[in-house]
């Protein structure tokens, strides 16, 4: 029997990778309650979007896609981050979109759905105090079933960095139980995923509110058992939550990468004062964490053009990098968001200086990143495979890159491999960023 084309819904996935697993659980209730899904939006005529609003530059992707969606005469629903934090405005300065939802509202979707259909022209379903707890019922609907899956261990976050927004469009930090956790993991697996990557706002601090005390390093050991994983991967860790508890057990499980993602923004103790961040000497810690986890790679953010952020400030943090020599590192443009308590904080720096920081900052890790890369040549590593390019290399990736924000590992072979499979490469070059091996 053909489905009715109302009962087809298109859905449009911005953001983050927490995002990401929204959009799978929206796709997981439309799924569960009839409707045909697709990621076509030519094909149906209600589209789903779910939007970001981190920064200026991800909500201006939002917007343009539901202009494109309206102009194209779809039915749009908003939801996400940007409804979370526009709502009404949205409303008013795009009159024709049909539904509202927001952060911790999307499991209102079918009851949303059915009251546009019943001829409701327009619905809004925002809390002002959004708390998201991450619904158990539902069987998530991956967008992407690929070697690796993204695993949401939290959701909102108990600290207020002056640049961020996320708390207010989230609400506070809530754990999801380990046993919930360990039940969607084996799911995972059975489905084909051989590296699971744990995120959170901050995946250190899972527990605290549950268990009363950090409970990270008992939730690796539990995946570490799973029988046909491969590897558990941590992203988004908090500089005080450190320990060598944790970095023991991130030492000690096989299948837990060597890998720590530590968004640091920035070294200069007033900066990170003014940021409302840790304010201690982070090198000690760094020195820590490659003491208790022998060649582990290291990756980091640092947000440059912050208010106040004076010239010997940012030499502090050039200095910094260029000491610490980072295997991986992301350098953000201050972006000012409003309701942050960073928009009204005075001397705001020009988008000029700011570039220039960037810019100055990015060279300098692209020499670090290429001198680290040409210590691979030569050695075999293990690697994930991915997928496949039009020219005949295997892509992958090494224990040292993440999906999608790190580097790839292209390897010439005439052996059959496949999509999931770790295989053992021998670096044999490498540029800036990518390495090029052989099996």
């Amino acid at each position: 029997m053909k489905m009715n084309k109302t009962k087809k819904i298109a859905l449009i996935s911005h953001g983050c990778a927490k995002n990401l697993v929204d959009s799978e659980l929206i796709l997981g209730l439309l799924a569960e309650n009839g409707y045909e899904i697709t990621l076509n939006e030519n094909d149906a005529n209600t589209v789903i979007i779910n939007t970001c609003s981190f920064i200026h530059d991800a909500e201006k992707e939002s917007v343009d896609s539901i202009l494109e969606m309206i102009n194209e005469g779809k039915k749009v629903i908003i939801a996400g981050c940007l409804a979370q934090k526009h709502g009404k405005e949205l409303k008013k300065a795009i009159p024709e979109i049909s539904a509202l939802i927001g952060t911790s509202d999307f499991t209102k979707i079918i009851e949303v759905l059915k009251n546009l259909e019943g001829g409701k022209e327009y619905i809004e379903e925002i809390n002002n105090n959004p708390n998201y707890i991450y619904p158990e019922e539902i069987k998530r609907q991956q967008i992407t079933v690929g070697s690796s899956s993204y695993l949401k261990i939290a959701d909102g976050c108990n600290y207020r960095c002056g640049y961020c927004i996320i708390p207010f469009l989230r609400g506070d930090y809530h754990s999801r139980k380990i046993e919930d956790i360990i039940s969607e993991a084996k799911l995972l697996v059975k489905k084909g995923v051989t590296e699971i990557v744990l995120i959170a706002q901050d995946t250190t601090g899972y527990g605290l509110d549950l268990y009363k005390k950090p409970m990270l390093s008992e939730l690796l050991k539990e995946l570490n058992k799973i029988e046909n994983l491969g590897w558990i991967r941590i992203m988004y860790a908090y500089p005080t939550q450190m320990t060598d508890e944790l970095l023991d057990t991130i030492a000690q499980c096989d299948k837990v990468v060597k890998y720590v993602d530590i968004p640091l923004q920035h070294s200069h103790p007033d900066m990170l004062k003014r940021m409302n961040r840790p304010a201690f000497d982070y090198r000690p810690m760094i020195e820590n964490i490659r003491k208790k986890i022998p060649n582990v790679t290291i990756r980091t953010a640092f947000i440059v053009g912050y208010p106040g952020e004076t010239e010997e400030e940012f030499e502090h943090l050039y200095n910094f990098v260029k000491d610490m020599k980072f295997n991986k590192m992301g350098v953000f443009e201050y972006s000012r968001e409003k309701g942050t308590s960073s928009y009204s904080m005075k001397p705001q720096i020009s988008k000029k200086i700011t570039h220039q920081r960037y810019k100055k900052l990015m060279e300098l890790q692209q020499n670090i990143s290429k001198e680290i890369n040409e210590n691979y040549i030569g050695k075999t590593i293990p690697c994930i495979i991915e997928n496949f390019t039009d020219d005949g290399y295997v892509v992958a990736r090494s224990q040292g890159d993440a999906p999608e924000v790190d580097g790839l590992v292209y390897i010439k072979t005439d052996e059959p491999v496949v999509p999931g499979d770790i295989e053992n490469v021998k670096i044999i070059s490498c540029d800036e960023y990518d390495l090029i091996g052989e099996i």
